[in-house]
């Protein structure tokens, strides 16, 4: 969709949340949205085309698509967008099913860093996939059947002094009273099939509240998993801009490139710090007909926007953040620096970005941490020392990030997308 309203776009983003609940849904959200579109999805163990295309391939919870326009020769750089699928929360452990004091639970664990007290008192479901021992995979999720219960006031009365919540005893979620069984048996049912084939399963928690505008003129923007669906709803709109606008004319290749695993640190065969992504880049090199020489220099060419939510000042906590450089909401799109390179963006990327939003007629704006506050990073550190490409930190403004509910500015989140679709479309 072209990026012209921002109530069809938020809209639009707000559907592609309620698909995602985990980051297997977001990639095969990804993948059946841009199929619709025209792209030919690819399996990994197949020899893939070499003339143009429209392309999308899915590895677990990550999903890479890119434009392989008729313009585009063997030294054609990429223009890559990339995100991450994955947001914190919990995740089912093997042993699925405790109970205790007269209630059934789900046994988790604490998956990346979620803010713990955010996620009580919240309905939840499981969604993620399950592997039959035949080999099959089913996306599963549950609907609204979970909830982790607070203590109330009257049994911890310095609850609201210092709540300190266990990372095993207090957040496992109940989901029924007495006995209800095994959880595999509602997420084998919501497959089609029985618990007992059930050979392994990567799920998680999800909160099931829709996404809501509100504030004045509906400029707040509340859901869960903005961290990261904004960047990936914004590459998936760029891809399809690219694929439109620049298939013509476009001697690059656009690429989106959305991993797994970003909030435990990369490190899987779908996380930035694997070969996925690298692999994708090799396979389109080849069939561009590209010798070694010719490929490097494609990727000397080439750049990276590492798009990932960031801090806007918080008004209840200013002392939190750089005294100087100050994001606010609806101000634009950050840019992300960081002098430890925690972030991957320097005085070129910076200007390569600026001049993006300038030609999208979005707004961006600077970020950096207070000293005394540890900075956190992205992909973008990780994919630019795996692949050698020159790559910039962006992302949408947040409040309450790795709560449950985080909250954006919808105008943050239209100029992202816009200046995505320029990224990846524009000459």
């Amino acid at each position: 969709m072209p990026v012209t309203s921002t109530d069809a776009y938020v809209s639009d983003f707000s559907e592609f949340i309620q698909a995602s609940p985990s980051s297997y849904h977001a990639a095969e959200a990804v993948a059946r949205r841009l199929e619709s579109a025209g792209f030919e999805r690819l399996d990994e163990r197949d020899a893939w085309p070499t003339g143009p295309g429209r392309r999308v391939v899915v590895r677990d919870g990550a999903v890479i698509a890119w434009v392989q326009p008729p313009a585009a020769s063997a030294t054609a750089p990429f223009r890559i967008l990339g995100a991450h699928t994955d947001s914190p929360g919990f995740k089912l452990k093997p042993t699925t099913t405790t109970e205790a004091a007269g209630f059934s639970q789900a046994s988790v664990e604490v998956y990346g860093g979620p803010l713990l007290n955010s996620w009580l008192d919240r309905e939840l479901e499981l969604a993620g996939r399950i592997v039959t021992i035949g080999g099959d995979e089913h996306l599963v999720r549950t609907g609204a059947m979970l909830r982790i219960p607070q203590l109330a006031v009257h049994l911890d009365r310095e609850a609201n002094k210092a709540l300190t919540l266990d990372r095993q005893r207090h957040v496992q979620p109940i989901w029924a009273a007495g006995e209800g069984g095994d959880v595999l048996e509602l997420l084998a049912a919501d497959a089609g099939i029985d618990a007992a084939d059930i050979a392994g399963f990567d799920v998680l928690t999800a909160p099931t509240t829709a996404p809501e505008r509100f504030g004045r003129d509906d400029a707040f923007f509340a859901s869960g998993r903005l961290d990261n669906l904004t960047s990936v709803f914004a590459g998936l709109v760029g891809i399809e801009a690219a694929a439109d606008a620049a298939w013509e004319r476009a001697g690059h290749v656009s690429v989106l490139a959305a991993f797994d695993h970003e909030e435990l640190g990369s490190a899987s065969r779908s996380g930035a710090a694997g070969p996925f992504l690298e692999d994708v880049l090799g396979r389109i090199s080849s069939a561009l007909g590209a010798s070694d020489d010719e490929r490097r220099q494609a990727i000397a060419g080439s750049w990276i926007v590492s798009a990932d939510a960031g801090h806007a000042v918080h008004p209840n906590y200013p002392e939190k953040h750089d005294p100087a450089t100050r994001p606010l909401f609806g101000e634009g799109v950050l840019l992300k620096l960081n002098a430890n390179q925690r972030y991957a963006s320097d005085a070129v990327g910076s200007a390569m970005w600026e001049a993006v939003c300038r030609r999208a007629g979005t707004a961006t704006q600077p970020f950096v941490s207070n000293n005394t506050v540890p900075c956190g990073s992205t992909i973008g550190p990780i994919s630019a020392t795996r692949l050698g490409i020159r790559t910039v930190d962006v992302g949408v403004p947040l409040l309450s990030m790795h709560s449950a509910r985080e909250l954006a500015h919808v105008d943050d989140l239209v100029g992202l997308g816009r200046a995505v679709a320029e990224f990846l479309a524009g000459e």
